[in-house]
């Protein structure tokens, strides 16, 4: 008799123990991040059971040391596949999957609600109009590139991590639309930036509330928009993406205080960034001084 199909939720910690043999090294699970999931970790030779997600998925493998043998059965189809470095698999909601690797690596497992993937591509298409394909093994350096970027900022432990993950998880949406889709629709262009006002709205917000974990969806409220189309009209008008332009609002606060003699550490925590340690690099990174520099100059 076959095992019952297992049903995934990426929302429960304990839908972890079906993907993963041992917990994760990395989790997103105190992140914040709102309908977004990521686990990574380093697998040894191994298989999962059938399961069925309640969000789409995807599996980023970026630590193969050399290709692994895998067979892996999404839907009906079953498929021996040599997985590489840089390889991607999706697995939309609702799909049925089930893997059996023989070699070790390491993966990043992303989860997204799919009402996140309609909200994001709602400004370019009709959702219910678009159906997102599964895909066995296959390279793409994007998506890679943006697993790693999310791991990355989950590692810094940021404030702004909110921010950058629903950032990245908009451009994956995108992304996602263009190229693994059944229905290839055409992306419209927004040009011309956001009008004058909205984007002082939004800059009198963020500097408002910059010691706390802002979100895209929220600064796209603040001027009524879809989290798609202000993302970009406002890298228009700023040549930052929101993300980007939070930590330099932040970074510039920082200045401003360490001038008038505030400890590094208690400025750290004032302008929103996780630790002194968070605060250094990127003062370091975007002004070429360190904050220690700063105060010395009193």
């Amino acid at each position: 008799m076959p095992a019952p199909l297992l049903n995934l939720d990426c929302s429960k910690e304990e839908a972890l123990a079906l993907i993963f043999p041992q917990f994760p090294v990395l989790t997103s699970k105190t992140a914040g991040w709102n309908g977004i999931y990521l686990a990574y970790d380093y697998q040894l030779p191994g298989e999962t059971p059938e399961v069925s997600s309640l969000q789409h998925g995807m599996a980023i493998f970026v630590d193969i040391p050399k290709p692994i043998k895998a067979e892996r059965k999404i839907g009906e189809v079953l498929r021996s596949e040599q997985v590489k470095q840089g390889d991607i698999v999706i697995v939309p909601a609702g799909t049925t999957n089930q893997t059996q690797w023989y070699d070790s690596g390491s993966v990043i497992m992303l989860g997204f609600e799919p009402a996140i993937f309609s909200r994001t591509i709602s400004e370019i298409v009709e959702p219910e109009k678009v159906e997102l394909a599964p895909y066995f093994a296959t390279p793409d350096p994007l998506i890679c590139q943006l697993g790693l970027t999310l791991k990355a900022e989950l590692e810094s432990n940021s404030l702004g991590s909110k921010l950058y993950a629903e950032t990245i998880v908009n451009l994956l949406a995108v992304h996602l639309l263009q190229h693994y889709c059944i229905q290839k629709p055409v992306i419209k262009e927004y040009t011309g930036g956001l009008p004058k006002y909205k984007l002082q709205s939004v800059i009198d917000y963020i500097n408002t509330y910059l010691e706390q974990s802002l979100g895209l969806e929220e600064l796209a409220q603040v001027v009524q928009m879809s989290p798609t189309y202000f993302s970009r009209l406002f890298k228009q008008s700023t040549g930052l993406a929101p993300h980007q332009y939070l930590i330099q609002c932040r970074v510039n606060r920082a200045k401003q205080l360490l001038s008038r003699g505030n400890a590094i550490a208690d400025v750290a925590y004032k302008v929103g960034f996780a630790n002194q340690a968070h605060l250094n690099y990127h003062f370091k990174r975007l002004l070429g001084v360190t904050p220690k520099s700063v105060g010395k100059n009193l």
